[in-house]
């Protein structure tokens, strides 16, 4: 591997396919809130994109540590003022709410990260939100999602096959499954965005 590959800033073209639309969902869902908590910023293109879009927000950047050198570039690039430093963050470690800023999160948002966790870590991503946010809230995650336990298309069908033939603990989550975890901490449903290429952008909130 070159010296240039190593250090190349990652980049996921499905991340500039979907950031207009998941935007759009964004301002409205987060225009009185302060603070957010992402969750699995990936390669952080929607962090550097959000954020400059919505500069009163505080956007707080989180993933597994592998990940957070590439998050850096993007964030170091753009050198935005609401963007802190992105923190390591594991939904398996029961810690995650990140210190003495439990509580502390008026809002937090999660991009196609539900179906690719196994479903006991999907519940304590929900777990870890009880802790990391305010009584006063919204949650905003993206993603496929099933309803009723059927696909909402083909596509959907196949890309849930290779999820599964890849890692048997992933897969496209019921939304009526994951509507309970979110009740269970106090969230209630506001909006269920359809957006492109068959995926939700879906919108709880509490207090």
């Amino acid at each position: 591997m070159s010296d240039k590959s190593v250090h190349e800033k990652p980049f996921s073209a499905a991340c500039e396919r979907n950031r207009g639309p998941i935007l759009g969902v964004l301002r409205s869902a987060f225009a009185n809130r302060q603070r957010v908590l992402e969750i699995g910023s990936g390669t952080g293109q929607h962090a550097v994109h959000f954020a400059a879009a919505m500069p009163g927000l505080v956007w707080q950047c989180t993933d597994r540590r592998e990940y957070l050198p590439g998050i850096r570039q993007w964030l170091d690039e753009a050198a935005l003022a609401n963007t802190p430093d992105p923190r390591e963050l594991d939904v398996d470690d029961v810690h995650w709410q990140l210190g003495g800023e439990a509580g502390q999160f008026d809002a937090a948002f999660s991009a196609n990260t539900l179906h690719i966790m196994g479903w006991p870590q999907v519940q304590a991503f929900f777990r870890g939100l009880d802790r990391a946010l305010a009584p006063a809230a919204t949650l905003v995650v993206y993603g496929p999602f099933n309803y009723a336990g059927d696909y909402t298309s083909d596509s959907n069908r196949e890309f849930d096959g290779w999820l599964k033939a890849r890692d048997p603990a992933s897969g496209i989550r019921d939304f009526e499954a994951v509507d309970a975890l979110a009740n269970a901490i106090g969230l209630r449903l506001v909006d269920d965005a359809a957006t492109p290429a068959n995926n939700r952008c879906i919108t709880w909130e509490r207090g």
